[in-house]
């Protein structure tokens, strides 16, 4: 798989709708499944990635589909590509890498995925990890590193879109964190 130009994903209250949207989706469009599973909460989560017209339209053919059981989605055309390696987690840092640490903590899985995009999009942070949903209630998960300022402002900016969906539930800056701290990524 090359790295999707695009990604989409849509946040169910229902698992069984979410497996029958997730069949509706793959058959919409050339896509792949970056994430499909049940979530925190007995919720389906389904991530995909490709074209940014096919990710368009299985996005479109889910939202279609599931009407009421919708409780997030999104679609980002030109995805900041350091997104992947984060939810993949497997970035990882040289001991002379880490910096300042960045923490977002939303509501939804999906709107985590909004805010990490704008951060890597913001400046020069490195997004460490991106989680969403298991073993957090259903809630999402991002951490950056980099210089105060470049966290700052990274902090600053997926803040901003996530507060924009209205599910932010925190937003800090450690300027200077301890090393065990980074002890997953060094």
């Amino acid at each position: 798989m090359t790295t999707p130009r695009a990604i989409g994903a849509i946040e169910l209250s229902s698992i069984g709708i979410g497996y029958q949207i997730e069949d509706e989706m793959l058959k919409a469009a050339s896509v792949d499944v970056l994430i499909a599973r049940t979530i925190c909460s007995g919720k389906y989560l389904i991530v995909l990635g490709g074209s940014v017209s096919d990710v368009e339209a299985s996005i479109a053919a889910g939202l279609t589909a599931a009407n009421e059981a919708i409780i997030d989605h999104l679609l980002i055309p030109n995805v900041h590509p350091t997104l992947f390696p984060a939810l993949g987690q497997s970035v990882a840092l040289g001991p002379d890498e880490a910096g300042a640490l960045g923490v977002i903590e939303t509501f939804s899985g999906v709107s985590v995925l909004a805010g990490a995009d704008a951060a890597a999009k913001s400046g020069r942070i490195t997004l460490l990890r991106i989680h969403v949903a298991m073993a957090l209630g259903g809630k999402g998960l991002c951490l950056m590193t980099g210089t105060v300022a470049d966290v700052r402002q990274g902090v600053q900016v997926a803040a901003a879109e996530v507060r924009r969906r209205g599910l932010l539930v925190s937003e800090i800056v450690i300027p200077r964190p301890s090393r065990e701290l980074f002890g997953d990524y060094l």
